[in-house]
């Protein structure tokens, strides 16, 4: 969210705080694309969006009187969401590896065509099915290791950035990324060779 998008002023906490339901509505209004987002981007496999955004707003509205800033509210409320998310990951227990064999005929078609650095140029199915398939190689991963994965890897975030969203330490993101990594690619190394002795 970028400078010029706040809008929440110390007026409209004032009035939120003292239970103005106008005032509610248009902060729900105004911060639930951001939030959706982020739940979308980090969305426990099963999970219902609309039920987690449901659950971040409850959350923002019963803590508001926590928010002493000084990051803009839209910031604490970013903040709310992803910890949200990342309860809703941690009280899924972490799933064991799924194996080739296991996968769909398209995902593996698709995870196959990738070992072979196919350059085929993804259409809406195909990326619709990529987060499928990402949700199954991310789930062996622990909750702290999904969440770093997606915002480092996927979003393309700096640890720095991670550090300020999450209020973790800087070195823990990176000791959690590195393990997550390093997971993943055991995982991937393992169906490639799957992979190749069904094609061989």
């Amino acid at each position: 969210m970028s400078d010029r998008e706040y809008f929440v002023t110390a007026e409209m906490l004032e009035l939120a705080r003292q239970g103005d339901e106008r005032v509610w509505r248009a902060l729900v209004d105004g911060l639930y694309p951001n939030v959706i987002s982020i739940v979308r981007s980090h969305l426990p496999g099963g999970a219902d969006e609309e039920d987690l955004a449901q659950d971040v707003f409850v959350k923002v509205f019963s803590k508001i009187e926590h928010y002493t800033g000084p990051q803009p509210f839209e910031h604490w409320v970013s903040r709310v969401a992803l910890n949200t998310c990342y309860d809703r990951l941690r009280q899924k227990r972490a799933s064991r590896v799924v194996s080739f064999s296991e996968l769909g005929i398209d995902e593996a078609s698709f995870l196959a065509r990738t070992f072979a650095d196919d350059p085929s140029e993804p259409g809406e199915a195909t990326r619709e099915m990529t987060g499928e398939l990402l949700a199954k190689l991310l789930a062996p991963l622990n909750a702290n290791e999904q969440l770093v994965i997606r915002l480092i890897d996927l979003e393309e975030k700096s640890a720095t950035e991670v550090a300020d969203m999450t209020g973790w330490g800087g070195s823990k993101v990176r000791v959690t990324a590195m393990r997550a990594r390093r997971k993943l690619a055991r995982v991937l190394e393992r169906m490639e060779r799957d992979a190749s002795k069904r094609t061989n």
